[in-house]
């Protein structure tokens, strides 16, 4: 399907397929609805000194960058391992387009832009000190062949139920939960009560917290 670049309102950069009118981040932003979900309402939760974090789906890598952000504020004496499935990898044109790296202002960003985007996919790469990333090219539905540790933290960010709402069903949330620590946080920018419902039966605490700009409410969810 065909891919378009689109600028969201704080400035940072999307796509957009307009086969299915479909963004893969919010039009309010898509950085400072990254920060939201996954790092406010993710990252910072968890105090594990390693953690390792499985995210649906890599898409344009925002995500990758948006941690290692973060985990460069810290005193970096803890480990992050991050696994990232994704189907439909995105070109070498829309990276170069994207330009994520000029949303940060650490110089060193572009060579770990590009070092995330041009790892092998299937092998684990350093791309700093103590931040190893693993792409995985493949269905989500493949999850329960995967070979993971057991997962701490859980980027759900799929494409939105309108569109791939078999994605947002008890099956592969059942595969989740089975990679999940107990304890493990699942956070994502869907707030739909069927989603919580399925948690619930699937023994996750849920709490709905404020959504980023442009959306009400979104989920966290505990592995119990």
């Amino acid at each position: 399907m065909k891919r378009e670049i689109k600028t969201t309102k704080d400035g940072s950069k999307t796509l957009f397929i307009s086969d299915l009118n479909e963004n893969y981040h919010s039009q309010h932003g898509a950085l400072q609805e990254a920060k939201h979900v996954f790092i406010k309402n993710g990252l910072n939760l968890i105090n594990n000194y390693e953690i390792n974090i499985l995210e649906l789906g890599f898409g344009t890598g925002l995500n990758v960058l948006v941690t290692i952000n973060e985990y460069l504020k810290t005193d970096k004496n803890h480990i992050i391992n991050y696994f990232s499935l994704e189907k439909y990898p995105i070109s070498e044109f829309e990276i170069n387009d994207l330009a994520y790296f000029e949303l940060f202002d650490n110089p060193e960003f572009k060579n770990m832009y590009q070092k995330i985007h041009t790892s092998d996919w299937g092998k684990p790469i350093e791309i700093i000190k103590g931040f190893n990333l693993t792409k995985i090219q493949c269905d989500f539905f493949e999850l329960k062949t995967i070979n993971l540790p057991k997962i701490n933290l859980v980027y759900y960010d799929c494409f939105g139920a309108r569109v791939q709402p078999d994605l947002w069903e008890k099956p592969l949330f059942e595969m989740v939960s089975d990679k999940m620590d107990v304890n493990g946080l699942l956070t994502t920018y869907s707030s739909k009560g069927s989603v919580r419902r399925i948690l619930e039966e699937l023994n996750f605490k849920v709490e709905k917290k404020q959504g980023p700009p442009g959306k009400r409410e979104m989920i966290n969810a505990i592995k119990l």
